[in-house]
């Protein structure tokens, strides 16, 4: 069976590898869009987008399909634009609780298979002072909220509850009970 991931994310690449899984790295090249104003569906139809314009290219092929994002007072937050943009985020996010969303698409056109979810977890922001906000700005421009749970250097994020690795970028465990529930179709 030919596993591919539909993403280039280092840290979805090192969680995957992280379960001794063998698989080709194919990134999607679908612009992320979506016109769903609920985070869960946002983030679910964005990993369906993904896995389908590899799956497209590669039909026999087993892909996988993630996205995240972030949820905060109303507003879905995505990944910055520019260094301005990841400090008004910052900003917003600051002392707040926020929900992080993954969704996950497994996906086999051969087999016109396809299974899909998402994962939520919460986060608590430190409250940090202007300067520290601007110190972070622009720092991570490749992930929703422009923070990074797994970099040291980055205090922002002060509690997490649920999933870690859902705030990582991709949800090890609700994967792995997707994909042997995919498997079992």
């Amino acid at each position: 069976m030919q596993l591919v991931l539909a993403s280039k994310s280092p840290r979805r690449i090192a969680l995957l590898k992280g379960l001794g899984m063998k698989f080709e790295i194919i990134p999607s090249q679908n612009p992320e869009k979506s016109d769903k104003k609920r985070p869960a569906a946002r983030a679910k139809e964005l990993a369906l987008q993904k896995a389908f314009d590899v799956a497209h290219k590669y039909p026999a092929a087993v892909v996988i399909g993630a996205d995240t994002l972030v949820y905060c007072k109303g507003e879905i937050i995505g990944k910055p634009k520019d260094k301005a943009d990841a400090l008004r985020i910052l900003k917003k996010l600051n002392g707040s609780w926020q929900s992080v969303y993954t969704g996950v698409c497994v996906m086999n056109l051969q087999e016109q298979k396809i299974l899909f979810g998402h994962e939520v977890s919460k986060c608590k922001a430190r409250k940090l002072s202007e300067e520290e906000l601007l110190h972070l700005a622009g720092k991570h421009m490749d992930k929703a909220g422009a923070y990074a749970v797994q970099d040291t250097e980055d205090p922002f994020i002060e509690r997490i509850v649920g999933s870690r690795t859902n705030v990582v970028g991709f949800p090890v465990e609700f994967f792995q009970k997707l994909f042997k529930e995919f498997l079992a179709l």
